[in-house]
């Protein structure tokens, strides 16, 4: 992750109309379309969910690295993601972290993926908020200096 908050840095970022995905390695970008550049990225303390939340609050969506290695994940399809044999040391899977709420009593984290929309919830997940740092949402998390 921290990779590509330093290619933004140093070469800042097209908007998705002027850099379309392509299933190959050539590079589009263009450096006469960038829409933003940053200054640089913060990382937060690893492990403290309630640290996370306020970030989110504060910055805005963050960049964390979660636990996507079960089946279970791969096919998620709706609810709040909760299956057990989610770790928090197995981190495999770069997500964007964007809100957070609750269900009928249950807390989660609002994620956003690159699978495309047709995976979860038109792209996003909720997944368990449980203060334990469930699936490692909290091992590894990087946000923007704008």
């Amino acid at each position: 992750m921290g990779n590509a908050y330093n290619y933004v840095q140093s070469r800042g970022i097209n908007s998705e109309a002027n850099y379309p995905y392509r299933a190959n390695q050539d590079c589009l970008h263009d450096p006469d379309e960038n829409v933003i550049m940053i200054q640089g990225h913060g990382r937060l303390p690893s492990g403290d969910e309630e640290v996370l939340k306020k970030a989110l609050a504060s910055f805005g969506p963050i960049t964390v690295t979660i636990d996507a290695s079960n089946i279970s994940f791969m096919f998620y399809k709706t609810g709040i993601y909760d299956d057990p044999q989610c770790g928090m040391s197995k981190v495999t899977l770069d997500v964007l972290l964007v809100g957070y709420g609750s269900e009928n009593g249950v807390d989660y984290w609002i994620i956003k993926n690159s699978w495309g929309t047709g995976w979860g919830e038109k792209g996003y997940m909720r997944l368990l908020r449980n203060g334990s740092n469930f699936c490692g949402i909290a091992n590894y998390a990087l946000f923007p200096l704008l």
